[in-house]
């Protein structure tokens, strides 16, 4: 599975569990940890670990290995390392705070929602 597939995938698993502004970040020689970003929210403590499992569950139903996943218990930000993809799963209340969208700023956008709707 090449990185556009498991950016996909991620997508794919998010907004099955209804989770709300899915975006994705291509951070292709912006960062060093991933090429790519996934950010979402849930609005509660269970949507975001509801959200956060069933991308654990889909990655390993495709053979990725999910390298970590961390907060899954606060639920607040849960962080899951997919490798060439990270995901980051944000509680309501937690994701205008970190604003990762204007942290990683000069990061161009990836429209994933339109190939998921198509």
């Amino acid at each position: 599975m090449d990185n556009q597939e498991l950016l996909q995938l991620t997508v794919k698993a998010a907004d099955d569990k209804r989770a709300e502004n899915i975006l994705a970040l291509n951070m292709k020689g912006i960062s060093l940890i991933a090429d790519y970003f996934m950010i979402c929210h849930g609005n509660s403590d269970k949507q975001v670990q509801a959200i956060a499992r069933e991308i654990r569950e889909k990655a390993n139903e495709k053979g990725c290995d999910v390298k970590r996943m961390e907060g899954f218990d606060e639920a607040r930000w849960v962080l899951i390392d997919l490798g060439d993809v990270v995901a980051h799963v944000f509680h309501r209340d937690e994701r205008s705070y970190y604003n990762l969208e204007r942290l990683w700023g000069d990061a161009p956008r990836v429209d994933v929602l339109s190939e998921l709707n198509s």
